[in-house]
């Protein structure tokens, strides 16, 4: 895939402005309805779009009640805030009815089937760090250990699971769609339909801000959401956790977790999982916001017409700044496995580290571990991401 060169971080690709004007004709000539970001409508139509599905299952009324309200805060933040155009307030739409969805169509499941709710989980290994730090390639060169387990792409944005699994055939699509709006998407991060990701998309689909923040100016909703207790979010998070190791049979088998939103949230997240191991990944902070900034303005540009990147920038510095205090704070008061790995030392050594890493945690390193992470490390050389960082740091520094 060949990447064009991009002057600045609010630059767009052309075809993006030829889809809003298809929309603004669908609309204006009535060949579809303008969406809609209000909450009843919202879960309408997700009732209609998941016709089986029951109420909201097994979770509390705290946890109910917590996802109604982050919706109502939301889509009041995106009316107001995220001065969003066609295909922003198009995504927007069915970004929220799929939350919404997901959410009944798991209750659903979860009504159906309780005992998922109590399978037993192997301690997990939670990689905790700021964007750009490292944290994807430490989490997909610990994914790559046979010996642990991670979650695939389409199964983070698609929870629910599907016999048979269409889950794979859907997010190749999504995919092939951002891609071609976004030509720049592998260089910021590398995505396979079936590769070890974060898990982004769980925390989407119960609404923690994270997700949605990194492509809506929102601060409104970002603002309510750093001030609310986290928890519910975290317990459906380990409900999905449990939900997908059931399905794919590698409870026993450690998970390998990531998201850099856990750096916000650490002591919610260590709640549900007490036993975990942590690894935590550091990088001098000095390129650090302008490089999330680049990340952000690469989504948010495609969504809005009016984007500062300035205010990105002074936005992402806020949010290091956050994370930092509180994953200190979280961290000082951990008493279980835990490795630091810097940024530079990663790529003097990758494998040098991965084996501090490993004796840190107690975990075994095996041959079998080794040969898969150089194979990972092989992949990761050859794409998108590794062969446009020149680029791409230009953009960013722009």
């Amino acid at each position: 895939m060949s990447v064009p060169p991009r002057p600045h971080p609010c630059a767009r690709s052309s075809r993006v402005d030829r889809v809003n004007g298809w929309l603004e004709t669908a609309w204006r000539r009535g060949l579809s309805e303008v969406p809609t970001l209000d909450p009843d409508a919202l879960w309408t139509k997700a009732r209609c779009d998941a016709p089986a599905s029951g109420n909201e299952g097994l979770r509390c009324d705290a946890d109910i009640a917590d996802f109604r309200l982050r919706l109502e805060v939301l889509a009041e933040s995106l009316e107001a805030e995220a001065r969003l155009n066609p295909l922003g307030l198009t995504m927007a739409h069915g970004q929220l009815v799929r939350a919404v969805r997901q959410r009944l169509e798991l209750g659903a499941l979860w009504q159906n089937e309780p005992d998922i709710l109590n399978t037993q989980l192997a301690p997990p290994v939670i990689v905790v760090g700021h964007m750009r730090s490292g944290t994807t390639r430490v989490h997909r060169l610990l994914a790559s250990d046979p010996a642990l387990a991670a979650t695939r792409f389409c199964d983070s944005w698609q929870p629910v699971p599907r016999s048979p699994d269409t889950r794979p055939a859907w997010s190749a699509l999504s995919l092939l769609f951002a891609r071609t709006i976004d030509p720049w998407l592998d260089s910021i991060h590398p995505f396979g339909v079936t590769r070890a990701d974060e898990e982004l998309g769980w925390l989407a689909a119960a609404l923690d801000h994270c997700a949605y923040e990194a492509q809506w100016r929102i601060p409104t909703f970002s603002r309510f959401s750093e001030a609310r207790d986290p928890a519910p979010i975290y317990r459906e998070f380990a409900r999905m956790l449990r939900t997908d190791a059931n399905w794919h049979a590698n409870a026993d088998r450690p998970r390998v977790l990531k998201v850099p939103q856990f750096a916000e949230d650490l002591p919610a997240l260590l709640s549900q999982f007490p036993d975990a191991r942590v690894v935590l990944t550091r990088r001098c902070e000095k390129d650090l916001a302008r490089s999330a900034a680049s990340l952000v303005a690469n989504q948010m540009t495609m969504q809005s017409d009016f984007v500062d990147f300035d205010w990105i920038v002074e936005e992402m510095q806020r949010k290091i700044d956050l994370r930092q205090k509180r994953m200190d704070d979280a961290l000082g008061q951990f008493a279980g496995p835990l490795s630091s790995v810097e940024f530079e030392a990663l790529n003097d050594d990758w494998e040098a580290e991965v084996a501090r890493i490993y004796r840190d945690l107690g975990l075994r390193l095996t041959a079998d571990a080794l040969r898969e992470m150089r194979g990972e490390q092989a992949r990761a050389a050859d794409g998108d991401h590794q062969s446009h960082s020149e680029t791409y740091k230009a953009f960013a520094q722009a």
